[in-house]
């Protein structure tokens, strides 16, 4: 009997060890890996915090007028009307007119299984683009005016084709000097 208490209190403090205290000291050590983490992301985070507000303030020391650019050159949204006003805007200082507007043809185009798979293949980018197709219509000195204007244009415009065309004549059948452009355009906007 001597030796029979201390063997159950032995036997006791085994199976406490195995049943509550190992299990809550493997839990403890699981709960200060992810406290390492967690504080790892936190310093990530702080720094981040920090060059953003270096940012912020680089931004901010721009003029408005310079803001203002600089949101014309790569806007945060679509804005296609707004696009199509500039572009008429410049054609018309050429006497010029744009017509037969088509917006997003390669998206429209695309068979829904091609896109999607092209979606899937494609990585995520914070930016989108906009596909536009008008005509204008005038002489090849404004048509090169336009484009030299297009060109130094605030907003960011990839011109993807050109295409002209000349079924008009003039008086006693002469051809006259006035061409169709065809243009196919794709400018870009910032994912919010």
């Amino acid at each position: 009997m001597k030796y029979f208490l201390p063997i159950i209190l032995i036997l006791a403090s085994v199976g406490l060890f195995f049943l509550y205290v190992n299990p809550t000291y493997m839990s403890v050590k699981d709960l200060k890996s992810e406290e390492s983490s967690y504080n790892e992301a936190l310093n990530n985070s702080k720094k981040l915090q920090a060059v953003r507000d270096v940012l912020v303030a680089k931004y901010n020391g721009f003029s408005s007028e310079n803001q203002d650019r600089l949101s014309k050159m790569l806007p945060d949204n679509v804005d296609n009307i707004k696009l199509v006003l500039e572009i008429d805007r410049v054609a018309s200082q050429y006497g010029m007119k744009v017509k037969n507007i088509k917006y997003d043809v390669a998206k429209k185009e695309a068979p829904a299984g091609q896109f999607a798979a092209q979606a899937a293949r494609e990585p995520v980018k914070d930016y989108g683009n906009f596909d536009l197709e008008f005509s204008v219509e005038g002489t090849y000195g404004n048509f090169a005016s336009f484009l030299e204007s297009l060109e130094k244009s605030l907003r960011i415009v990839d011109i993807g084709s050109i295409s002209f065309s000349s079924d008009q004549t003039g008086p006693a059948g002469a051809p006259k000097d006035v061409y169709k452009y065809d243009f196919k355009i794709k400018t870009y906007w910032l994912k919010g």
